[in-house]
């Protein structure tokens, strides 16, 4: 059985330094309680592996608001100008990685794989300084993998054995950082006791759940 934290809680287990891997897509599946805590504790000089940087004030764009993130390994910045800002100040390092790249580098990490190769970059800026390999013919960038000291994901429910599952678009990053993390903090929406979640509809098993964030309050 799995123990359920406050969010203040699993917080706190998340050090300044840390390199973590945050679920979501555009806020969409991002643990947000747990975010509002590190917020609340003043967490400083994060490295952040995620899709995005949300918006202003929404997800990970709260972080970005509080001065949390020194860097960000993302797919995009486009919808957050405090992410961009910072970033032309000087403030946070920005490492920009095709979506799909970004995604199979996080699923190559929780697979024990040291990389990926893909033809997508080739001949651009996101090929400089990688290492260019020849397979069947074709040309590919060796990618490597991604894994982070902790990730923070969110589900619709958890067991108290810690099986998660998703909701809709929530199933995007958070089943690959799930795998990719020394340490798995998930947030459900509920937690229910085992057995009322079918084998068949989980998508993370708790083998992968170290912590879970305690459910929210009725309101």
């Amino acid at each position: 059985m799995r123990t359920s934290l406050t969010p203040q809680a699993a917080a706190a287990l998340v050090p300044d330094g840390a390199t973590v891997m945050i679920g979501g897509f555009m806020g969409v599946g991002t643990p947000n309680r747990t975010i509002d805590a590190l917020v609340s504790r003043g967490v400083r000089n994060l490295t952040i592996i995620a899709n995005d940087t949300a918006r202003p004030g929404v997800g990970i764009g709260k972080l970005i608001g509080a001065g949390a993130v020194s860097r960000v390994i993302v797919s995009h910045i486009g919808t957050n100008p405090e992410t961009q800002r910072a970033m032309l100040a000087g403030e946070i390092a920005v490492d920009l990685v095709p979506q799909g790249t970004l995604a199979e580098r996080v699923r190559a990490g929780g697979s024990g794989l040291g990389g990926v190769l893909t033809a997508t970059g080739l001949g651009t800026v996101v090929a400089e300084g990688k290492i260019v390999v020849t397979v069947g013919g074709r040309e590919y960038l060796v990618e490597e993998a991604l894994r982070a000291a902790i990730a923070l994901v969110a589900a619709r429910s958890a067991d108290y054995a810690g099986n998660l599952v998703y909701s809709l678009t929530a199933r995007n990053f958070n089943p690959l950082m799930a795998m990719a993390a020394d340490t798995v903090i998930a947030e459900p929406n509920e937690i229910v006791p085992v057995g009322v979640l079918a084998p068949d509809v989980i998508h993370t098993p708790g083998v992968l759940i170290d912590h879970l964030v305690e459910r929210p309050l009725p309101l």
